[in-house]
């Protein structure tokens, strides 16, 4: 997570044989229910103190929004949660967990960023990893606390900082502000949040494929050691697994994200397995820990909350489950997104699952092809719209007068303020429209509507002042639009991860290797 790096058996049956997980579920529902429903007695103190202990921030720092996905036919809606793995040392347990001295109290930092999507359905998931060091532009958000106002941050700057503008919201609004996915919910963990978890479910197995130690002889690293195999991480060993990047495979922030997301689908395999909330005793201590490690939105500021969530997220199989990183490409010493990303971001925004299993019934395909906004156009004619010829290619030189011609033909249909920009001539491969805040969504909406470009190809972007038609290399002449047969498959530099696949073996750098 930081720049440093820094059990139980399960309970058996008089047979011997591991007791039905769905007892376990029961019981712990039961528990939890007593908690819930109890009047005036000590389960109902109880249940408020832990709901006391839930520190809880806005949602969304940021003046923008981003429209809700429209229901299914069912009229069910997907979830987005962003989980954010915070490196605040603000108390005890959390220095002692990794960092220097001087870095107690500092402006934290957002170093695990993942986008959970739960799909409408509930049959399948997708995560999508951002790793830390992406250079991103954070919007303008506004401290809850103290009323402190972070402008926007001038050019692209590390996501991670996001935390440091106000919270955990801003980190949200900055997620929406790049992808266009609606955000519902956040949870935020710190160190050790991270460690009471791992402790909860007795260790979660992870592999390396040689012995590992992330140390370098200047002392970077998360202090990791395993031999080779695979064997159950928990406790500060589990967080060294998660901060490590001295030694797995290039050193860099994205193979810290891989071994994340082997992490985590560890983690959800044994949360469904296993069974070592064993005693009353044992529940109530972690149940205090893991309340006091967690900053949620006020739509998860009780346990009940978190309850019915966890049941919601319990309905998705293993094998449902994509764990992703963001498609990017290094600048310099960071990344940054790359077209690939952006076919990720619309398959989460329009619900499509990463594991290409989905079964879409007749006309869905169709219906997520629509325009859909929350804002209502302007009419036509006083939508003032810029045309910008974007059909340059790596082998074709700029179609001719590819602006003036779409612009005329805006014009005959009634879009009296659509003129030709002025600019050099862009590449662009698909054609866009792009509006840069909420007040124009319904603008650009209409006039994708009127050419027959899909909803999909309609994106906020701070690119742009106005609403804004590029013009792309799939429409070199003609005046018909023809919008080209969507590409629903997840790209392979998302490098997909199948929650059921417990083969995956981290590979260990040769320098950090021991004997």
């Amino acid at each position: 997570m930081s720049d440093s790096d820094g059990g139980d058996i399960p309970e058996s049956g008089a047979d011997g044989g591991r007791r039905p997980r769905r007892r376990v579920f029961k019981w712990l529902a039961a528990v939890l229910a007593l908690l819930l429903l109890g009047s005036a007695g000590a389960g109902y103190v109880y249940y408020r103190h832990l709901n006391d202990n839930i520190k809880q921030n806005p949602l969304n720092l940021g003046d923008n929004k981003v429209a809700q996905p429209t229901p299914n036919a069912a009229g069910q809606t997907p979830l987005n949660i962003l989980l954010i793995g915070s490196d605040a040392r603000d108390n005890e347990a959390n220095q002692k967990l990794g960092g220097a001295r001087e870095t107690f109290g500092a402006t934290p930092l957002a170093d695990v960023q993942m986008l959970l999507h739960l799909s409408a359905d509930r049959t399948n998931m997708s995560v999508i990893s951002m790793p830390r060091d992406t250079l991103v532009q954070i919007p303008k958000c506004t401290d809850p606390e103290d009323g402190t106002v972070y402008e926007a941050s001038k050019g692209r700057t590390m996501t991670n900082q996001s935390l440091g503008h106000g919270g955990p919201g801003c980190t949200v609004a900055t997620w929406q502000e790049l992808t266009g996915i609606h955000i519902d919910h956040f949870i935020m963990v710190d160190f050790a949040g991270v460690v009471s978890m791992a402790d909860a479910v007795g260790g979660v197995p992870v592999c390396v494929d040689a012995n590992i130690l992330s140390r370098d002889s200047k002392g970077h690293g998360s202090g990791l050691k395993l031999p080779e195999g695979t064997h159950p991480v928990k406790g500060e060993q589990a967080l060294q697994w998660l901060r490590t990047r001295y030694g797995f495979e290039d050193g860099s922030d994205l193979a810290r994200a891989k071994a994340q997301h082997m992490y985590m689908n560890s983690l959800v395999r044994e949360l469904r397995e296993n069974a070592t909330l064993s005693s009353p005793n044992k529940l109530r201590r972690l149940a205090e820990e893991a309340t006091r490690a967690l900053t949620v939105d006020p739509g998860l500021d009780t346990v009940k909350k978190l309850y019915d969530l966890s049941n919601e997220l319990r309905k998705v199989k293993p094998e449902r489950v994509t764990m992703t990183t963001m498609p990017n490409r290094y600048v310099g010493a960071r990344v940054e997104p790359t077209e690939d990303a952006e076919q990720l971001f619309r398959l989460v925004r329009e619900d499509i699952a990463l594991d290409g299993r989905d079964k879409k019934s007749a006309g869905a395909g169709e219906a997520a092809e629509k325009a859909t906004s929350t804002e209502p156009p302007a009419p036509d004619a006083e939508i003032a719209i810029q045309v910008v010829n974007g059909t340059r290619t790596d082998s074709l030189a700029a179609a001719p007068g590819r602006a003036s011609t779409v612009t005329g033909l805006l014009r005959e249909m009634g879009f009296t303020g659509a003129f030709a920009g002025t600019s050099g001539s862009l590449s662009r491969e698909q054609t866009v429209v792009r509006y840069p805040s909420a007040d124009l969504e319904g603008d650009a909406h209409r006039v994708a509507e009127s050419l027959g470009i899909p909803g999909s190809s309609v994106r906020r972007s701070t690119d742009v002042s106005g609403v804004t038609l590029v013009v792309g290399a799939d429409w070199r002449e003609g005046k018909t639009y023809e919008a080209p047969e969507q590409d629903d498959t997840t790209p392979e530099s998302a490098e997909a991860l199948n929650g059921a696949d417990d083969t995956a073996c981290m590979k260990v750098n040769p320098a950090f290797t021991w004997s």
